[in-house]
């Protein structure tokens, strides 16, 4: 009896457990047959698709790149919205600046005359406190680079809205189309003061950080950025601009894999194309070179990109398909000025190394009295230069180099186009120096330019050996030079 009930109490757990188990099984089949009863059933919220453009307007109304299919989608919901109501201000000044970011992403510019209809329309209909229509305004004269007008529109912004952070971004761009490097470092501070943390504002501090030759502060800024970035076609700009900064220091491997990154994150990356292009063409691989060239301009036909490959066919020694992209050079600049585009920089850069030196000085004079800015100085120099004027180009080469004058930037093609200059006016030791100066900031930076800076170099020769001056000598004054 003892045995038996031993036993008994064994089993009790065992039992205990196989009631357990089946309890919860049972209660299991009758919560998933309640489930299933009409009037009991439970469905978990499925998320809300966002609206057609959603994505590409957030895009927009923060200054972001957007994504060219969503841009689309959404210039379309605008464009039949104000049709339907041609008195909402706000759309029109949406559908203005879609139409702006359009045209920067295709550099089709025939976008252009119809955002600047759109938004004059936004203003006529809301013309008092209408800050998105004045913003859209400011992006389209940079886009346009007629940096005054943008620099106008800006201010117009700030005054309604001196806490809107969207607009200080085209400020800083205006600023520095028009070298006034100052006031974008002014304007910069005040953006990271309002809103510091958005990858937009992270970009916008690298582009002056490297204008100011910080060069390292410029590329952290951007790693930055490309890590905060909201959408893939936002970090793949962030990574582009980085790769730019690669390339102009010499580190070819680093900027072909940051341009490698942006075209993987958008295929629409077309200034990432050419990057990869640049830095193939530095690397040795021409084909694919060539070929990363011809993909950028068949999207995105930018008249910088048509120079650029149409001197490396020169390199190459091609100088027929050289001639081609050149036509196509003049072609895209003459679309572009219909659409209100000033193209005098990288027209007057043509004229001066491969068409008329005279008309390349004749436009760049005129671009540095509208926007006086480090590029602009530098291309009026070498023009200068090539038309003969000598003593005249080197007061541009050092605007365009001196940081007494504003430049700042570390530019290897400044440096070649100063020493060169230098080298002409037989002033050997500056010329040398400038001539070191840009193959050591990045030995790659033109296929043309840097076998020229190397010839000059072995022919200036090394710095002749002068004899170390006595104490006497150096208490001497120095003569004046002037």
């Amino acid at each position: 009896m003892i045995a038996m009930e031993k036993q008994a109490e064994g089993r009790r757990p065992r039992l205990g457990r196989r009631v357990l188990i089946a309890a919860v099984a049972g209660c299991a089949v009758l919560g998933g047959a309640l489930a299933l009863w009409p009037w009991e059933r439970t469905e978990a919220p499925r998320p809300v698709a966002p609206a057609p453009g959603a994505q590409a307007l957030s895009a927009v109304t923060a200054g972001v790149p957007a994504a060219l299919p969503d841009l689309a989608m959404l210039i379309t919901v605008r464009e039949a919205r104000v049709r339907a109501h041609p008195e909402d201000a706000q759309s029109w000044a949406v559908l203005g600046t879609a139409y702006v970011e359009q045209g920067r992403r295709t550099a089709d510019a025939t976008n252009y005359p119809r955002a600047e209809k759109a938004l004059r329309t936004s203003l006529t209909v809301q013309a008092k406190g209408n800050t998105a229509a004045l913003d859209g305004m400011a992006a389209l004269a940079d886009a346009r680079r007629d940096f005054r007008a943008a620099r106008t529109w800006g201010r117009a912004a700030l005054k309604l809205g001196p806490k809107r952070w969207t607009t200080y971004p085209l400020l800083i761009d205006a600023y520095t189309g028009l070298g006034d490097y100052k006031a974008a470092k002014k304007t910069l501070d005040r953006l990271l003061e309002l809103h510091s943390g958005a990858a937009v504002v992270r970009a916008r501090a690298a582009a002056v950080y490297r204008d100011r030759g910080w060069r390292e502060d410029a590329a952290a800024a951007l790693y930055d950025a490309a890590a905060a970035a909201g959408t893939p076609v936002e970090q793949a700009a962030w990574l582009e601009r980085a790769g730019q900064l690669a390339f102009e220091r010499g580190d070819l491997e680093e900027a072909l894999r940051r341009f490698q990154a942006a075209v993987r994150l958008d295929p629409d990356q077309r200034a990432a194309q050419a990057g990869q292009g640049r830095t193939l063409a530095a690397l040795g691989r021409t084909t694919e070179a060539l070929s990363a060239y011809r993909v950028a301009l068949d999207r995105q036909p930018c008249p910088q990109y048509a120079l650029e490959l149409g001197e490396l066919y020169e390199s190459l020694g091609m100088a027929e398909a050289a001639r081609a992209e050149y036509d196509v050079l003049g072609t895209r600049v003459a679309d572009e000025a219909a659409g209100g585009v000033d193209d005098d920089l990288v027209l007057g850069a043509f004229e001066a190394d491969h068409g008329d030196p005279r008309e390349a000085v004749r436009r760049l004079r005129a671009e540095w009295q509208r926007q006086p800015g480090t590029e602009v100085a530098d291309a009026l120099g070498w023009a200068l230069h090539m038309a003969g004027d000598d003593k005249g180009a080197l007061k541009f080469a050092m605007v365009a180099t001196d940081r007494a004058h504003g430049g700042a930037v570390r530019s290897a093609l400044f440096s070649y186009h100063r020493g060169m200059i230098e080298r002409d006016l037989e002033l050997a030791g500056p010329a040398r120096r400038h001539l070191q100066e840009a193959l050591r900031i990045n030995p790659y930076f033109s296929p043309l330019r840097v076998p020229l800076a190397k010839q000059a170099l072995a022919a200036l020769g090394e710095p002749p050996d002068e004899p170390v001056p006595t104490p006497q000598e150096s208490k001497e004054p120095p003569e004046d030079e002037s």
